[in-house]
C-alpha cells in the first residue's frame, strides 16, 4: 500500500502538471488541438522599432522624403527597404535612400499615387514632423552584387533603392544609368544623380524611353538593375536576359480557379479566378492576419502541406518557399492546395 506521503507527492505533481498544461494552452491556443474555429495565422517578419519623424521635405513634385531618427539602428546595405506602419495601421514598403553608415536615422521617400490604395496619400497628408512611426526591417531583396560593370534603368521613384548603390560603387567601376520620368521636376534626387554621373554616365529621358537607343548594348559581365513602373520593368526583362528587379506592386494577378483545404479547421474553399487565397479565407475566417496584400510584408505567410505554389511574392527566400506561401498574392499551380490553417 502506498504511504500517505507518496500519495501526497503524486497528487501535488498532478496538480502542478494540470496548472502547467492550462498555462501552455492559454499561451498557445493551437497546441495541442488539431483544429480551431478561427485559426491563428501570420507572423511578424522582424522586430519593430519606434522612430521619430525628424524631417519631412518635398524633394520633387509629388515626392515626400522622411528622415526617421532613432538610436543604434540596425545597419543596412544598398537596395534594402523598410516596412512603415502608418497611423491608420496600413503597412507600406519604402526603399532606404540615405547613408548606410548612419545608425541614427533612416531616410525614405514616397510618391503620391492619387488612385492608389491609400498608403502614399496617408504619408503625404497625415505624417508630420514630431510624430513617431513604427518600422520593421531593414530587409534586402535587391542587393548590389559584385560585377565587372553596371547598367541601371529606373523610372521616377524607382531611383530610391538605386541612389545608395551609385554612392557605394568604387571609384573606377564602370556604370551607366537611364533615368526616366514624366518630366524633370517630378524626378527626385535628379541633381545628385547627374553629379554622381559626371555628365556622361547618366541619360535622362522625359517620357517612355526607347531602350535600344537609350541603353544600347550591355557589356559582357555587366549587372543590369531596374526599378520603376511595371511597364518599364517588363520591357527591361524582355530586352535583357538577366535583370535584378525591385517591385513595390505585386506581379500580374490572374490564374485559374482552384481549391484550398484548410487542414487544421477542416474546411475546403474554392478560390475564383479573380480572387485571392487571402480574400477567400477571410470570407470564412475574418480574423486571419494580413497587412500589405501585395506580397511584401509577410504577415499572411502560411505553411503549405500539399500542392504546388505559384509564388508571386517579393519576400520569401527559396528555403521558405519550399513549404510556405504568402496567401495575399500567391496561387496554386494546380487545382488544389492544402494549408496548415
Amino acid at each position: 500500500m502506498p504511504t500517505l506521503r507518496t500519495v501526497a507527492v503524486v497528487a501535488g505533481a498532478a496538480l502542478l502538471a494540470r496548472r502547467a498544461l492550462r498555462r501552455r494552452i492559454r499561451t498557445s491556443p493551437l497546441w495541442p488541438m488539431p483544429a480551431l474555429e478561427e485559426p491563428i495565422s501570420g507572423r511578424p517578419r522582424s522586430r519593430a522599432l519606434r522612430l521619430l519623424v525628424a524631417a519631412r521635405e518635398e524633394v520633387a513634385e509629388g515626392v515626400v522624403q522622411l528622415r526617421l531618427e532613432g538610436h543604434d539602428l540596425p545597419r543596412w546595405e544598398p537596395g534594402a527597404h523598410l516596412d512603415l506602419v502608418l497611423p491608420s495601421g496600413l503597412v507600406r514598403q519604402y526603399s532606404l535612400c540615405g547613408d548606410p553608415e548612419d545608425t541614427s536615422s533612416y531616410t525614405v521617400a514616397t510618391r503620391l499615387v492619387a488612385d492608389g490604395r491609400g498608403g502614399s496619400r496617408e504619408v503625404h497628408e497625415q505624417v508630420r514632423e514630431g510624430m513617431e512611426l513604427e518600422v520593421r526591417g531593414p530587409r534586402n531583396r535587391f542587393p548590389l552584387v559584385e560585377a565587372e560593370s553596371y547598367v541601371f534603368v529606373v523610372g521616377g521613384i524607382g531611383i530610391t533603392p538605386v541612389l545608395p548603390m551609385l554612392r557605394a560603387l568604387a571609384e573606377g567601376v564602370e556604370w551607366r544609368l537611364l533615368y526616366c520620368g514624366r518630366d524633370r521636376a517630378s524626378m527626385p534626387f535628379l541633381a545628385e544623380v547627374e553629379k554622381l554621373g559626371g555628365g556622361d554616365r547618366v541619360t535622362v529621358v522625359e517620357g517612355r524611353p526607347d531602350l535600344d537607343v537609350a541603353v544600347g548594348d550591355v557589356p559582357e559581365g555587366a549587372a543590369v538593375y531596374c526599378c520603376g513602373p511595371e511597364g518599364l520593368m517588363a520591357a527591361v526583362e524582355e530586352r535583357f536576359s538577366r535583370v535584378h528587379l525591385e517591385r513595390f506592386t505585386p506581379r500580374a494577378s490572374g490564374g485559374g480557379a482552384f481549391e484550398v483545404e484548410l487542414r487544421r479547421s477542416g474546411r475546403t474553399l474554392s478560390v475564383a479566378e479573380d480572387s485571392t487565397v487571402l480574400a477567400t479565407v477571410r470570407a470564412e475566417l475574418p480574423n486571419t492576419a494580413y497587412s500589405c496584400e501585395q506580397g511584401f510584408c509577410g504577415t499572411c505567410q502560411q505553411r503549405v502541406l500539399e500542392g504546388e505554389v505559384d509564388h508571386r511574392d517579393e519576400l520569401l527566400t527559396d528555403a521558405e518557399r519550399a513549404d510556405s506561401m504568402l496567401i495575399c498574392v500567391s496561387r496554386a499551380r494546380g487545382d488544389r492546395l492544402v494549408l496548415d490553417m
